[in-house]
């Protein structure tokens, strides 16, 4: 493996595979973000509770998972090569002043294609019948007032066959469900996109809200409601 990902698994032709994007708070040694230790465990720095729902898919449910081994706010990975977020200079009012100057160049070699080569090849050879992009989202933002009431998100761009079939299934396990929220996939959608999109591939982006993500009981819960709920998307898709 390289610094930029790690993969958990084996996958197997026509089965499911996961993508945590946002899943590490790690920082290398070489990098300073120039931000407080503490900002490296809020949502401007991990998805929290990504990395260990990823895990308890790959080794409790058969879903293999490529898990991104840095943070965000050092190469985001769900942003295109040019997009000004790829590293970021500010985050939620958070402003990072390492990044500043930063060459995009040598972050996009050191991390962002090596984990995207690496994903495509892993997908290619798979031919999976469903790719689960696993986020979370944060409460409320502290740059924005209003409140984010849905505990699970599914997001899509132009392809929703996953999507259509997901969002009544989760809202029948009694979960208030956004359907492209808290944000549009149709906005910020690049791993997909590139992975999933873009070779005809079905995809579910799922955001789990951050404050039911915190436990190993939490991960473990939706390990397996995620793990269902895939594999019931996949069969009807067949």
């Amino acid at each position: 493996m390289t610094e930029a990902f790690r993969q958990l698994g084996s996958p197997a032709p026509g089965g499911i595979v996961c993508a945590a994007d946002h899943a590490s708070n790690r920082v290398p040694d070489d990098i300073s973000l120039g931000i407080p230790t503490h900002l490296l465990e809020d949502h401007i720095a991990v998805d929290i509770g990504t990395e260990a729902i990823a895990e308890r898919l790959a080794r409790d449910h058969a879903v293999p998972a490529h898990i991104a081994a840095v943070s965000r706010l050092v190469c985001d990975f769900n942003r295109e090569e040019d997009a000004p977020g790829l590293v970021p200079d500010t985050s939620d009012g958070h402003p990072i002043p390492g990044n500043v100057g930063a060459s995009r160049e040598e972050r996009l070699n050191r991390f962002h294609r090596p984990y995207h080569s690496a994903l495509g090849e892993w997908l290619e050879q798979a031919q999976p019948a469903l790719v689960l992009s696993l986020h979370s989202f944060t409460p409320r933002l502290a740059s924005r007032e209003e409140a984010r009431p849905w505990q699970v998100g599914v997001l899509y761009n132009t392809d929703d066959r996953a999507a259509r079939i997901a969002i009544p299934l989760l809202a029948a396990e009694g979960l208030n469900v956004g359907d492209n929220l808290p944000y549009s996939g149709r906005d910020l959608n690049y791993t997909m996109n590139r992975h999933a999109e873009a070779h005809g591939r079905p995809y579910l982006g799922i955001e789990i809200r951050q404050d039911l993500a915190q436990s190993p009981e939490d991960h473990a819960r939706w390990a397996a409601l995620l793990a269902n709920i895939a594999q019931r998307v996949a069969s009807a898709l067949r």
